[in-house]
C-alpha cells in the first residue's frame, strides 16, 4: 500500500497575503506560490516542501461570514498544525493580538486553540514531552 498525506487545504480569506504572512510568522512556513486563480481571483500557498494551506480572495466579493461550522454540513471545523515547541508558537500567536482558548495537556500531547481574523479555527498541538 502507498503512504498517503494530505498536500492542501484552501480557503478563502480576506487579504491573502497579509494571512500568509502570519502563517511564516507563527509557525515558520514559506510562501510556495502566489499568483492569478480560478475566476479572477487571487491565491497565495504558504507551507513546508510536504504540504501548504492555499489562501484565495477574490477582489470586489463580498465575503459573508458563514454558519458555524460545526452545525453545517461540510462544515471545516478546523486545521490543526503540529508544532515542535508549543510555548513559543503560542508567545507568536497572541504577540498579534490573538486570543487562544481551550489549552489542553492529554495524550498524546498539549493543545491551544484559536481564531484568525478570517474566523478559521487552528488547533496548534506538539506531541513533545
Amino acid at each position: 500500500m502507498t503512504t498517503s498525506f494530505l498536500e492542501h487545504v484552501n480557503f478563502t480569506v480576506t487579504n491573502p497575503d497579509a494571512t500568509a504572512e502570519r502563517l511564516t510568522k507563527w509557525f515558520g512556513w514559506h510562501v510556495r506560490w502566489s499568483g492569478p486563480a480560478k475566476d479572477k481571483g487571487y491565491a497565495v500557498h504558504v507551507g513546508n516542501e510536504n504540504s501548504y494551506v492555499a489562501l484565495y480572495a477574490k477582489p470586489g466579493v463580498d465575503q459573508l461570514p458563514g454558519q458555524d461550522t460545526y452545525i453545517t454540513r461540510g462544515g471545516l471545523n478546523h486545521v490543526a498544525i503540529v508544532v515542535d515547541d508549543l510555548d513559543a508558537t503560542e508567545k507568536r500567536i497572541l504577540a498579534d493580538g490573538i486570543k487562544t482558548h481551550n489549552h489542553g495537556d492529554y495524550e498524546p500531547g498539549r493543545r491551544f486553540y484559536f481564531h484568525d481574523d478570517d474566523e478559521i479555527e487552528f488547533e496548534v498541538v506538539s506531541y513533545v514531552s
